[in-house]
């Protein structure tokens, strides 16, 4: 006899959360995953994606001295966020979640 192998076929939201500033990602995450455990959903993570570094050199003056220049520097923190078997409460109120300015959020059903 040959067993069929049944897949359970799970359903859960990614979240993809970036910011400038690193104490308003933890406390955005912190919300999200207190929504989702309030509405009775299992959530992975938040889990830390690599920083992402943007560098800019730029000259001081606008025709002589090449050698004076500024640097600067711009930092992207990123979040990830998994909900497993999200129902229509949880989605309702992600939605109508009320973020502070400088935070990005990425919904995707996986």
């Amino acid at each position: 006899m040959t067993k069929k192998s049944e897949e359970i076929t799970q359903t859960k939201l990614r979240l993809r959360i970036k910011s400038y500033d690193h104490k308003l990602i933890d406390n955005s995450s912190r919300q999200i995953i207190e929504i989702a455990t309030r509405n009775g959903a299992e959530t992975v993570g938040p889990i830390p994606l690599p920083t992402e570094f943007k560098r800019y050199t730029v000259n001081r003056s606008t025709f002589v001295h090449k050698d004076s220049r500024e640097q600067f520097e711009l930092r992207v923190h990123k979040r990830l966020i998994d909900i497993l078997n999200p129902n229509q409460k949880i989605i309702e109120a992600l939605s109508s979640l009320n973020l502070p300015a400088g935070v990005d959020i990425e919904i995707k059903m996986v």
